[in-house]
């Protein structure tokens, strides 16, 4: 009789509908987003910074980066940051006052350096909430590579 119950049991959850996702969800697993980390060494560019977008969500949207060398100075004009270090050590310069600030992408300030600001020094599984309108840059050591999870909300 048990394995009557059993098998009527198995035959009413296989004769369900399947289940579907809502709508915008998504799941990356670390060995993926690692994967992903790894492969940006081939693709870095002359700041030797490398970027792959991961999904667009409305107000919000996700990406890898890798650095192997120091940032520019940057400020975001109506965007947050928030970063997941996955891989490697970073410093981190944030706030104080950008050194020849100029106007890149739209809402998109870049400088050469920044005079005062605190430093903080990051390794993996840190997590970093940069506000909108706050300067900061990411400092690599030579020969050293830095990788994390960018996630990037629009403020306004």
């Amino acid at each position: 009789m048990r394995s009557l119950s059993l098998f009527l049991l198995l035959l009413a959850t296989a004769m369900l509908p399947p289940v579907s996702l809502p709508e915008g969800f998504a799941l990356w697993k670390g060995d993926a987003v690692k994967k992903s980390g790894e492969e940006l060494a081939t693709q870095l560019d002359d700041q030797k910074f490398g970027w792959k977008p991961l999904g667009t969500y409305g107000n919000h949207y996700l990406g890898i980066s890798r650095r192997e060398g120091d940032g520019s100075a940057e400020v975001h004009e109506t965007q947050v940051d928030v970063w997941i270090v996955q891989d490697g050590e970073a410093t981190l310069i944030v706030g104080g006052t950008m050194v020849q600030p100029k106007t890149g992408k739209p809402h998109e300030i870049r400088g050469t350096s920044i005079d005062g600001g605190e430093t903080k020094q990051l390794k993996p599984g840190d997590i970093v909430h940069i506000p909108v309108k706050v300067p900061h840059q990411l400092k690599i050591a030579p020969g050293k590579t830095f990788t994390y999870l960018v996630i990037k909300v629009d403020s306004n």
